[in-house]
């Protein structure tokens, strides 16, 4: 990436600072563009879902990875649980989502439960293994909730075989007026389900797959404690990378915990962070990260830099660091900041090899938690910072009650705030799809078939704050 006056500004820059300058393009159509990484963790998209307890759970897991980017389980969730999680998520089918599925005497009101679990909004009803009905909420809207689902389910089954291509099943669907359909085996059992939209993302994305074309999944560790016990009980459940987290990088505990780490020999990348300075990557490079993630303060749910006045804006932390860590041959991902598909490029441009998302995906059906509806009826996911009060009291609960409210006082992050759903995109698959289009085109307008072609060929001028006031689209005439 270079500046449009060749020299940079003497101040550092946040993604709304810039833009992107067109240039002479060969590249004919964003289907020509390859958006896959090159940091060795097998990712065919630049996407990494943050390791937020709020956002990154098995659901969101599965989905991301089928679609090429990669999650992050947070390090506080119990051992036993990233086992099952992990598990779970290679156990996937790299075409087909995992259905929700009731017992056709369950209740109307256990159906509601689960409906906002997946973004297609459909439960399918099993019995003896055998997809006998599917039941959406329209089905279950004036009904009383202790009404068995047997009575209120559509038994006109339109059904796939497992053997399906992806065009085949969307032109049936299409034929059969059907939005989803129940995929079974050659005899008739449950093997997931399929929608005419996720037939059409099948042949547009390549899904995350390990050596063993299993979904891709990783963890993190923080930085306290049994760092190489920890990091050894994580590797052997199989995920895919290893990261090594805390809020503050550049210090010594962290150099000591990738050191454990290393100890181990661990087969996966390493990412560690987070920090925003040449020197940081340096020493983290130095110390056995494959990886650095890059950026203090720029998150949603991040009071960081008005509590402590640490931090610095992103664009120029990421251009920094992923200059030092290319040079060690390493690479960086941007976490944090993020709140268009624009940003998501420039950080590409600025030569990330992915990017980190945390609240821009909370407010998604695939997130963990329950969906709440307010009182306009705008359905939200609550979502919390990971220094939160919040999330201290999680991962704090084997503590004293004493410790665990010292702890408190000196909380950082926001504990609660509503991740609405935008109804256009609820699920995550919708924002990949909203994302990717973006840094393709942004891709086609450099000439850039690659990623590395994008960090290479990006012109890159810095505007005013009505200049990218300028670039916002008008919901309604002026």
């Amino acid at each position: 990436m270079r500046f449009l006056n060749e020299t940079p500004p003497s101040h550092d820059l946040t993604y709304d600072d810039v833009f992107m300058v067109p240039r002479h393009s060969d590249v004919a159509s964003r289907y020509d563009v390859d958006l896959s990484t090159s940091d060795g963790t097998g990712t065919t998209i630049p996407l990494v879902v943050s390791n937020m307890t709020a956002i990154s759970g098995r659901r969101m897991a599965e989905t991301v990875a089928r679609r090429g980017g990669i999650s992050v389980i947070p390090q506080d969730i119990p051992l036993p649980v990233v086992e099952d999680v992990v598990s779970w998520v290679k156990s996937r089918h790299l075409v087909f989502d995992t259905a929700i599925t009731l017992d056709p005497h369950q209740t109307v009101g256990a159906a509601l439960a689960l409906l906002p679990k997946r973004a297609h909004g459909a439960a399918i009803v099993v019995e003896d293994g055998r997809p006998v009905g599917v039941v959406t909420e329209d089905d279950c809207l004036g009904v009383d909730r202790f009404s068995q689902v047997h009575q209120v389910m559509s038994t006109h089954l339109v059904t796939l075989p497992a053997t399906v291509e992806p065009r085949a099943a969307f032109d049936a669907l299409d034929e059969a007026r059907r939005r989803l359909a129940p995929v079974v085996d050659e005899s008739g059992r449950l093997v997931g389900v399929l929608t005419r939209t996720a037939a059409l993302r099948s042949t547009l994305y390549t899904p995350a797959v390990d050596d063993r074309n299993r979904l891709r999944i990783a963890a993190a560790v923080g930085v306290n404690g049994d760092v190489a016990a920890k990091a050894k009980a994580l590797l052997e459940t199989d995920v895919d990378c290893l990261v090594v987290d805390t809020a503050h990088g550049h210090q010594g505990r962290m150099l000591d915990a990738l050191a454990a780490v290393r100890s181990r020999d661990p087969s996966v990348p390493v990412a560690a962070g987070n920090v925003v300075s040449a020197d940081g990557v340096r020493d983290l490079v130095e110390a056995g990260a494959d990886i650095i993630k890059v950026g203090v303060g720029p998150g949603a749910m991040c009071t960081t830099r008005m509590m402590t006045g640490v931090g610095r804006p992103q664009l120029s932390a990421v251009l920094e660091c992923a200059t030092a860590a290319r040079e060690l041959g390493k690479h960086v991902w941007a976490d944090g900041g993020v709140r268009h598909p624009r940003d998501v490029a420039l950080a590409l441009a600025a030569g990330a090899s992915a990017v980190m998302i945390g609240s821009w995906f909370a407010g998604t059906y695939e997130s963990p938690g329950d969906l709440h509806v307010d009182a306009n009826g705008r359905a939200y996911k609550e979502s919390f910072g990971m220094a939160s009060a919040r999330a201290v009291a999680n991962r704090t609960s084997t503590e004293t009650a004493f410790d665990r409210a010292r702890k408190g006082l000196y909380e950082e992050g926001i504990s609660s705030s509503r991740m609405y759903l935008d109804p256009d995109r609820p699920g995550v698959e919708d924002l990949i799809d909203q994302i990717c289009a973006g840094v393709r085109s942004s891709c086609t307008y450099a000439g850039a078939r690659s990623l590395e072609e994008l960090r290479e060929r990006a012109v890159i001028g810095v505007q005013s704050a009505a200049g990218f006031h300028e670039g916002r689209p008008l919901p309604a005439g002026w």
